[in-house]
Formats: C-alpha cells, structure tokens, sequence
C-alpha cells in the first residue's frame, strides 16, 4: 500500500502572545533581551536594596542576566558557579569588585549548601531584588527549595520545547538535564506567592504577587505571554500513520525531525481494517 501525504497539514495559533515589557527587550549581556526587560522592570517598581543573584553564573558576563546591572547600574550581587574551570572566568571578571561576591559552590537542595544556606553566608538581603536561575535542568528544585528569602523578582529558565498545557518536572537529579515547562514554573510560582509577568524564548520573569497589579498586565494567562519555540503537536490517522506538526528539528542539536521519524508501525501495517475500498 502507497503511502500518501496528507492534502494540508499546518499549525494554527489562536492565541496573540505578548507582554508590554516586551518591547524594551535589549542585550548587554543578556541572551534574548533580558537586560532591556529587567531595567524596564525596576523604572516601573524602583529596587529597593540593588542586590541581585545569579545561580548558574558561567564566567559572569556571558549570557548573564545581572551583569549589565553590576557594571553599568551600581547593583550589588552574589554570582554562584559550581563548575571549577567556569568559576575561575568568574573569578576573573568579578572577583576584584568590591560590589560582587564570587561563590563556588553547587547548590545543593538541603543542608549547608542550599540557596537558602549559601544566600545565609553571603548576608544578601531577604527581599533581595533580583534572582536569576539558569542551570540547565533543576532550575524548578533550586526555587521550590528558596523558602528563607523572597525575591521580588525571579527570572527562571524553562524548557522551550513544552507545549504550554502540560506540567513536566525532570527528576530532582542535578546530573539530568532536562528542565521543566513553564506551566510547571506558574505553579510553583503561585504556591510561593509569585505571578507571571512576561517570557522570553526560554526565560519566565515573575514577581511577588503584591507587585504584579503594578504592571498593569492585560492578561498572564499563558497562552497570552508564550508561545513554546517548538510547539510540537503528534496524531495518527485511523489508519496509525503518525504525524509531527510544530516540531521540525530538537532545539539544541539541530538534528531535523520528519514524521517518518515517529512511525511505531511498518508501512505494511498501517492500514485501518473496517474502511471502506473501492474495488
């Protein structure tokens, strides 16, 4: 039996995605337009103790959310690296400011090196300003294990490939790297008294409840702030042909993916018994 392609097959969105933070999206440091959006975040709330914290610092500058406010906006701040090489670029981009803090550790989700511990020893403030977490897989562990400090604002990455309507948390196992979806990240944010303010390709920006009616938000239902880079979506037909809409290569390898990839069933036996055939 010949395989046919189907007539049409496309992805519809219904939902117009935006934040009015948005347009101040630019890059110091940043990676998509992060520094634009947390200077924009602080004109509308003003900081109240300009002290940020990144977990997940790399050499500090590369990439990083709160560099751009160390350097060019007289913020103070911890940057957390675990990795020995990457702490040592750290060390050699901040270790000499008086207004940074270098610590290398590996952030642990109990005992003497949890945030909670680490935040302790380095006498940030409770309410600090600013949090950033990027570790590429338990980002989600690392802010549900923060109950001694409030942020008044987080910026946390989420798994770019997850459709908005499913929770997924990857095993609490700093050695997995997988991460969690955004719809995960508003629960756990509104559990810990956090709302959703806007997105950026893999970074969700939240702020404490009390602050969010400041933002004048039209909508942070989901579906209005993002839209996933790979909003994947998979069917079959009756005949158990398996189809892949929305996905077309995995984010981080580059690697293409085609429908045929998918297919569970030999050709020869994707066929649907009960249809009817012309003779």
């Amino acid at each position: 039996m010949s395989h046919q392609l189907p007539y049409h097959l496309e992805q519809v969105n219904f939902f117009e995605t935006d934040s009015p933070l948005l347009e101040f999206a630019k890059n110091v440091y940043s990676q998509w337009g992060e520094d634009g959006i947390i200077e924009r975040i602080f004109t509308i709330i003003s900081p109240i103790n300009k002290y940020c914290v990144e977990f997940g610092a790399f050499d500090g500058k590369n990439l990083s959310n709160c560099c751009h406010l160390i350097e060019n906006k007289d913020w103070f701040g911890a940057f957390i690296e675990g990795d020995a090489d990457r702490f040592c670029m750290l060390n050699a981009t901040h270790g000499n400011r008086e207004n940074v803090l270098c610590i290398h550790k590996f952030i642990d989700f109990e005992g003497e090196n949890s945030l909670d511990n680490i935040l302790k020893a380095a006498n940030a403030p409770q309410d600090l300003d600013l949090l950033s977490i990027d570790v590429d897989g338990i980002d989600y562990f690392i802010w549900e294990g923060l109950q001694e400090f409030r942020p008044r604002v987080v910026v946390i990455e989420f798994n770019p490939s997850i459709p908005n309507d499913v929770i997924f948390i990857q095993a609490k196992d700093a050695q997995v790297n997988q991460g969690c979806s955004l719809l995960a990240l508003i629960f756990l944010a509104a559990e810990k008294g956090y709302e959703l303010i806007c997105c950026t390709q893999s970074n969700a920006f939240f702020v404490r409840s009390e602050l969010y009616p400041i933002f004048e938000i039209p909508s942070n239902f989901i579906f209005h702030l993002y839209r996933p880079v790979a909003d994947g979506r998979i069917f079959h037909g009756y005949d158990s042909q398996i189809y892949v809409v929305g996905m077309d290569k995995l984010l981080w390898s580059g690697v293409p993916l085609f429908s045929d990839d998918f297919q569970v069933l030999p050709r020869s036996l994707r066929r649907f018994g009960d249809a009817q055939r012309h003779t």
